[in-house]
């Protein structure tokens, strides 16, 4: 799911309170960021309705990259009970991403 700005509060923070919410922070133009796509896509799928994707354009939602002082893309951060729990930048194989979000649960 992409969500804004305006949506963050809602789809990241309350929702980490029940689910384990992974955030991709990204950009169109990031190449890096356009080859974790589908690896990211199917980590996150592989976990069922226990773990939800945001995707987090930086160059749409300036307020939210701030506030995680995003200063290299992509970023990725794990939000559990409204915290940022584990985070990684850059390209990562499936099943780093899978360790941490198996960690996390």
């Amino acid at each position: 799911m992409n969500i804004t700005d305006d949506e963050f509060e809602e789809k990241v923070i309350e929702q980490s309170k029940t689910k384990l919410v992974v955030v991709d922070f990204w950009a169109t133009w990031c190449m890096p960021c356009n080859m974790l796509a589908p690896i990211i896509d199917k980590a996150v799928k592989s976990f069922g309705s226990k773990v939800v994707l945001a995707k987090v354009n930086v160059d749409e939602c300036p307020d939210a990259s701030n506030k995680f002082q995003i200063s290299a893309i992509p970023a990725v951060k794990l939000f559990k009970d409204s915290e940022v729990i584990d985070e990684f930048e850059g390209l990562q194989s499936e099943e780093i991403i899978k360790r941490k979000i198996e960690k996390a649960l």
